[in-house]
Order: structure tokens, then C-alpha cells, then sequence
């Protein structure tokens, strides 16, 4: 497939008319062909008037139909075979097989959501039947079933070039849910976007859908973003990137005549907990995993070990020698683009002027190549200075000593909403977990016990989602079958003549859903 450089509205390719996007190969500094340029307001709106068109029509597909369109995508984003593959490794710097199974996520959260929509639960469909004879006032006959909310923005990520982005998780619950999208390619790697994109539209054709179902921008700086959130027919936004870009979006949501939810992932540091006993028994052993958790991928994941939290001893003095013997034979590794890299640089000088430097990985030895660096510093210290706090996004970390368990709590209640917090322990450790997990609970959306929290699977129970700022509305997760609910509203349907009842609803059943019938679920 030959690169266009063009934007998708519907099935059309349109060539932008502001400042040109051109993907740099991070590994060796050199730009890539073609040039994509932006787009601007107007382009924004073509897109979206065409989403709504499509939205009535698409909300109310089968949901055979639907599910088969969400397998026609994955199909189509596999047939493009090794283009895609060599264009995502050009644009990001991540090795092929990163890159291959990435592209196996991405099609198998498609599936897997193709089979949440078959299923129907969803829907979450519920009937009180009427009750006329029910004294001192008769009950009126009662169903309700979830809706699509309407068309959605999706801001791709730069980390995840796939699974977060063109086709990734909000695209594919959004789509799950009924809401035709329009996507905001991430500026990091335009044609991997393109590829995906084009697939899209081609799944789209072959299943006979309104052509808005799907569209995709480029567009430099904030013009096409805020153009986006604001327009009145989009109904949701699905963004996953920095605080700033968040936070940017969500005001904009919210200071619309009609507000409208953002599902933002904006920043964690996703604390590990090195209960005593754990530590005692293998803190060398800790010591490894946890070098190879926080330098996988360059340390450029949102659900990167960014601080480890342990109570001062022998034990932790030694976790930390094993850590620092480590931390220099590791490699340094290209990040994504070069604004990551500078940035990264940047995150590790701050922490620097605050924190006691334990050991670096090796020096880079070519372009925009991230440099492993692990802090250590005092409990005291970290509550007193809210720069340790921040997220530095890449194979750095800081681990905080504290004095007693009283002041493991102190630094947990300190901290501000998380992805993840993870717990190392042993038997004897149980009453101390117990004793801080209602704290994590209330800080995290995942907790996890004697693992490392990079890597999130694409499951029913996955939560990847937390307090703020983690993300922008704790109740919602981005990752899982679940993330379809942020794209659905319950409508209640009184006392309607069963022709005009959605199937769904209709008094036979004739979709074979779970309901709740009069408090009770059926089989």
C-alpha cells in the first residue's frame, strides 16, 4: 500500500492544508517520506457532520453485524503483513518483535471485543413488568437498555503506535459500543496511522457501513484537538498521553454548552511496596526483576515501576546494592521520538537536584537513547518535596526509605492517584499488606501481589484506569471488555407497544439476552 500522506474523512483521502507532520526515525534522526499535513477546523467538522450521519444508522446495527465489522478490522489490519510491521519499527524505534505483537494485541482486543458485542450483556437489559392491580398505585410496564452516547474523539497514543492508537482499545470499545469515531493520528508515526487507518476504512466498505463510521486527521499543535472536543457532536473523547494534553482537553469538554466525558490516561508512577519479609528472603532475587521491569521497552510504559517503597534496613540496603550492580550493564535504548527522549532528560536532571543518584545504566551510544537511572531517597524527603512526585517517563526510578511502617502508610496517603500499586510479600508480611491495602485501594485502580506491573492484559476483569491524575475519571477503565461502558448511556422505555420496543427489549426475547426480569436474572 502506497503512503498517501493524506488525511481519511469517510473514504475519502483529503490532503490537509496547514503545517506539515513528517515522522522521524528516532533511531537515526532521519525524517520520513511522505510529509502529512494538518488539518484544520474545517476538516474537523466534515469529519464529525459525517459520524453523526452515520451514528443513528450505526448505533442500531446488529449486533452480529457490528461484531463482524470489529473481526473485519483485525483481518484487514493483519493483511497488511510486514509493511505495517517495518513501518511502525521506522516511526518508533521498537524492535520487530515488539512491533509484531503489539499488532497481535491490537487485533486480538478487536476480537475480543466482537465477542462482548455478540454476548449482549452490555446491554444490560432490564424489566420490571407491569403490575396494574398493585395497590395504592399500579406500576407502569418498565425496560431499559444501554445506547451508544454518540460519536467519539480518539486521540492516538505515542507509546502504543497500535494497541493505543488508530485501531487501539478506546477505537475498538467506541466502536464496541455503537459510536462511529474520528481519530486524531499521533503525530510520532503518521504512516503507521495511515496503514491502520485505510484498513479501517476498507473494513468498513466490506461491511456496507455509513462511510462516517470511521474518519482520521493529522494535525500539528492544538487546533485539531480542541476543534474536535468542542464540536457539538462529538460525545466523548478516549486519550491517552500527558497531563497536559489532558488536562487541556478535558477543560475544553467541560466548558462546552453541552459538557461531554474525556477518558484521559495522563500519568503514574505506580508504586512497589517491599514488605520486610519479602525482602529478607530474596531481595536480590527482587532486585532482578525489578531492573528488567523498569527498563523494558526503555522504561516507556504508563504502568512503568516509578518508585519503590520499603522500610530501611539491612534488607532493603541490600535489594538497593543488587539493584545498582545491575542497573550498569544495561543497555541504553532508543525512545519513541526525540521530544521523549529530551524530556526524559530533562525528568532524570530534576530528580537529580532532589534525590541521591544509586547507579546508571550504560551511556547511550547513538540518537535519543534513554540512559537507565535509579534514585534513592529518604521517606522525610519525599513528603516534603512534591518534585519526587512527578512522573519521569522512561527507565528511571526512586526508592523511598522509610523509618517504620507507619511511614510507609504516610508516604501512600501522600501520594496522588495511580494505574497501579504492587506488593511484594511473604506469609509474614500478610497483616502488614492488610493493614495498607484499604490506603492502595483507594490510590489505584490495578494492585497486584508478587508481580511486575508492566504488561496489561486484554481481559474481562483488567482495570487500567485510576484515581486522579492517573487518569481523568476514576471510574472507567481503558483496557478490558469494561471500557465499553465509558461509550454507553442507559434509556428507559415506559409502557411501549412491543413493535415499538427495540429487540433488545421486545417481550420474547428475541436476542437471547441475560435480563433482569423483575429483580431476578434469567438464565
Amino acid at each position: 500500500m502506497t503512503l498517501t500522506g493524506k488525511m481519511l474523512i469517510g473514504q475519502q483521502l483529503i490532503c490537509g492544508n496547514r503545517e506539515a507532520i513528517r515522522a522521524i526515525n528516532p533511531a537515526t534522526n532521519a525524517a520520513l517520506e511522505p510529509a502529512y499535513l494538518g488539518g484544520d477546523g474545517e476538516y474537523v467538522a466534515q469529519a464529525c457532520a459525517l459520524a453523526w450521519t452515520a451514528f443513528d444508522p450505526y448505533r442500531e446495527t446488529s449486533l452480529e453485524a457490528r461484531a463482524t465489522f470489529l473481526e473485519s478490522i483485525a483481518s484487514h489490519i493483519e493483511a497488511l503483513g510486514d509493511e505495517l510491521i517495518e513501518r511502525a519499527i521506522a516511526e518508533t524505534g521498537l524492535p520487530p518483535a515488539r512491533i509484531q505483537g503489539e499488532r497481535g494485541r491490537t487485533c486480538g482486543q478487536l476480537r475480543t471485543f466482537a465477542r462482548t458485542v455478540r454476548a449482549g450483556e452490555w446491554l444490560d437489559v432490564r424489566v420490571d413488568t407491569a403490575q396494574p392491580q398493585r395497590q395504592p398505585l399500579p406500576r407502569p410496564d418498565l425496560r431499559q437498555r444501554h445506547i451508544a452516547l454518540g460519536p467519539v474523539a480518539v486521540f492516538g497514543a505515542s507509546n502504543f503506535p497500535l494497541a493505543f492508537s488508530v485501531a487501539g482499545g478506546d477505537t475498538a470499545s467506541a466502536l464496541a459500543a455503537g459510536c462511529p469515531v474520528v481519530v486524531k493520528a499521533h503525530g510520532a508515526h503518521p504512516g503507521t496511522s495511515e496503514l491502520v487507518g485505510r484498513a479501517m476504512a476498507q473494513a468498513v466498505k466490506a461491511c456496507g457501513l455509513p462511510e462516517g463510521v470511521f474518519s482520521l486527521l493529522y494535525g500539528s499543535g492544538r487546533e485539531v484537538g480542541i476543534a474536535l472536543v468542542t464540536d457539538p457532536r462529538i460525545k466523548a473523547v478516549g486519550f491517552t498521553g500527558s497531563r497536559s494534553g489532558g488536562i487541556a482537553l478535558t477543560q475544553a469538554a467541560q466548558a462546552r454548552p453541552e459538557p461531554i466525558p474525556v477518558y484521559a490516561e495522563m500519568s503514574s508512577i505506580n508504586p512497589v511496596y517491599l514488605f520486610p519479609a519479602a525482602l529478607a528472603a530474596r531481595s536480590e532475587a527482587l532486585a532482578q526483576g525489578f531492573v528488567s521491569s523498569l527498563t523494558q521497552g526503555a522504561g516507556q510504559f504508563c504502568t512503568n515501576p516509578g518508585l519503590v517503597i520499603g522500610v530501611q534496613g539491612p534488607d532493603l540496603d541490600r535489594f538497593i546494592r543488587r539493584a545498582a550492580d545491575l542497573l550498569p550493564n544495561c543497555a541504553a535504548q532508543t525512545m519513541l521520538t526525540p521530544g521523549i527522549s529530551s524530556a526524559y532528560d530533562s525528568g532524570v536532571g530534576a530528580l537529580t537536584e532532589h534525590a541521591n543518584l544509586a547507579a546508571t545504566g550504560l551511556a547511550a551510544n547513538g540518537p535519543n537513547q534513554g540512559q537507565a537511572h535509579l534514585f534513592v531517597t529518604q521517606a522525610s524527603d519525599f513528603l516534603a518535596n512534591e518534585h519526587l512526585q512527578a512522573e519521569v517517563f522512561g527507565a528511571a526510578s526512586l526508592i523511598v526509605a522509610c523509618a517504620s511502617h507507619e511511614e510507609v502508610r504516610q508516604v501512600s496517603e501522600h501520594l496522588e492517584g495511580q494505574l497501579t500499586a504492587t506488593l511484594h510479600l511473604d506469609e509474614n508480611d500478610l497483616p502488614s499488606a492488610k493493614a495498607l491495602l484499604p490506603v492502595l485501594e483507594r490510590k489505584a485502580g490495578r494492585l497486584l501481589v508478587n508481580g511486575w506491573p508492566t504488561g496489561v492484559e486484554v481481559c474481562e476483569a483488567m482495570v487500567h484506569g485510576g484515581p486522579y491524575p492517573a487518569t481523568s475519571d476514576s471510574r472507567s477503565t481503558s483496557v478490558g471488555t469494561a471500557a465499553i461502558q465509558r461509550f454507553l448511556r442507559p434509556v428507559c422505555y415506559q409502557d411501549f407497544p412491543d413493535a415499538l420496543l427495540p429487540g433488545a427489549l421486545q417481550h420474547g426475547n428475541p436476542l437471547l439476552l441475560r435480563r433482569l426480569l423483575d429483580g431476578q436474572r434469567e438464565a
